[in-house]
């Protein structure tokens, strides 16, 4: 076939992504979005116009050499796409399907000036997911062993990052993780139909392969403290992610039918609540229930959309701006409104009523207006005069944000962390103020993307591989 030139690429329409219908994904936990065919994939491929100054790169928080493995999808060669993609990026089925590429990669592509960028985490998933399926997994390179050994504490994105590349440079690497399954907020926060557990398996099982050991159950703080692994390792990496849920801070918060989006989610999403009694973890009945969930974030768009698939008669969000300051992906969005989702937008929680048996019966909303910007740059919302609403409820989620999780700075007190727990680090390389002890991820910069964390526990590896080869001069 004969090369394209860069008029025809650029004439060639970008794909949109298969999906399941919304009447019928809306009552199952399969995944939404169903991947590319390969005709589709590679034609979708041949849009890349090959830049010599690829952009997209730098847009990628692990810089995955973008243009190199799209252009392997255009000539058939799937697998070859797959291993560039993972010289860089520990976990690519996770995020060719997680990832906000429309505010990072796709975000600087040349051909998004005039129309719509490459759907280059539609590619990534491809590539992956065909490499998986057809079972030709390669090993990646793994250097000499180098004798030093590198705990990692939590085995969330950012901790599954930097193992992957410290396993490769040849160092032994443990992973600590506090619950039973390795994935962190990949398995107890993203729902099924998002992210299928057997993928983050799969990325998981591919580590252990080479060589990275697990150690679950294991809460660094409670049952080892820093200190004792400093006796044990070379260097530590404290990726714990952010896991302490906010609260609204209103009456009836205590009342049963109140969860914290996290608590809904791991029952749901790690525990199997879904499937109870087959799965013995209960969550409230929300068959023909109303459910209403506060926030507007991808987290709040999981924990409706879940409620939705539980049964839920009436799933509605809660937000107290528009859907323009919605921090939510787009396409959740547009997910869930195809669902049946209604948005109450412009709305703040004053009470979650009870009855006289302690149980959520009812939520009384504040309706609000936009005013002028907040330090977030989003226009702040101001109450309107004697604009009050009650409406019934059953349930009730609180998905607006989570802070860091106390243990490890409480059991460590020489960590230096900021007013809001979150340790200090030089950003650089991700070092902490203690020899020998890094860390990435949310805990560091507070709740963000799954690929952020992911370039912190990149950036941590290479800084910890430094380390370990001249410690006497960190």
């Amino acid at each position: 076939m004969a090369e394209l030139k860069t008029k025809e690429r650029m004439q060639i329409p970008r794909h949109d992504m298969p999906e399941q219908e919304p009447h019928q994904r809306a009552t199952n936990f399969e995944e939404v979005n169903l991947g590319y065919s390969i005709e589709i994939a590679m034609e979708e491929a041949e849009r890349c116009i090959r830049c010599k100054n690829p952009v997209c790169v730098d847009g990628c928080p692990v810089s995955v050499k973008i243009p190199e493995f799209i252009k392997m999808i255009a000539d058939g060669k799937f697998d070859e796409a797959a291993e560039i993609l993972k010289t860089d990026n520990a976990l690519p089925a996770v995020c060719g399907r997680v990832c906000p590429q429309e505010e990072q990669c796709e975000a600087v592509c040349v051909l998004a000036k005039k129309g719509k960028p490459v759907a280059i985490g539609y590619l990534e998933r491809f590539a992956a997911d065909w490499q998986r399926k057809h079972s030709n997994l390669k090993h990646a390179h793994v250097q000499q062993k180098t004798g030093k050994k590198v705990a990692i504490v939590g085995g969330g994105p950012a901790g599954l990052s930097c193992a992957g590349d410290l396993i490769q440079m040849g160092h032994d690497v443990t992973v600590f993780e506090a619950l039973h399954e390795i994935g962190g907020v990949l398995v107890y926060g993203i729902p099924e139909f998002r992210l299928p557990k057997e993928i983050v398996r799969a990325e998981v099982d591919a580590l252990h392969e080479l060589g990275v050991e697990f150690v679950t159950n294991y809460v660094i703080g409670l049952t080892e403290t820093i200190e004792e692994l400093q006796a044990r390792f070379d260097a530590i990496f404290i990726g714990v992610g952010a896991g302490l849920p906010y609260f609204l801070n209103v009456p009836g918060e205590h009342l049963n039918g109140v969860y914290s989006s996290n608590e809904f989610l791991t029952r749901v999403n790690l525990m199997k609540a879904y499937d109870f009694p087959n799965n013995v973890t209960p969550i409230y009945d929300l068959k023909d229930k109303n459910v209403a969930v506060f926030g507007g974030g991808n987290t709040a768009m999981d924990a409706v959309r879940t409620s939705k698939r539980m049964g839920a008669k009436r799933a509605m969000i809660c937000y107290r701006r528009t859907e323009k300051e919605m921090p939510a992906r787009v396409e959740e969005i547009k997910h869930a409104k195809e669902e049946g989702i209604e948005f109450m937008l412009l709305v703040a929680p004053l009470e979650l009523v009870g009855d006289d048996n302690g149980v959520l019966r009812a939520i009384k909303l504040q309706q609000m207006e936009l005013g002028e910007p907040d330090s977030s740059g989003r226009r702040r919302p101001v109450p309107i005069k004697d604009a009050i609403e009650e409406i019934p409820v059953d349930a009730v989620v609180i998905a607006i944000g989570n802070g860091s999780n106390p243990i490890i700075s409480q059991t460590t007190p020489e960590l230096i962390v900021n007013k809001w727990g979150n340790i200090l680090v030089d950003e650089s390389n991700m070092k902490t103020n203690m020899k020998g002890i890094f860390a990435g991820g949310d805990i560091v910069t507070g709740g963000a993307t799954v690929i952020l964390a992911m370039g912190a526990g990149r950036t941590a590896a290479k800084a910890i591989d430094d380390y370990l080869k001249n410690p006497e001069t960190w």
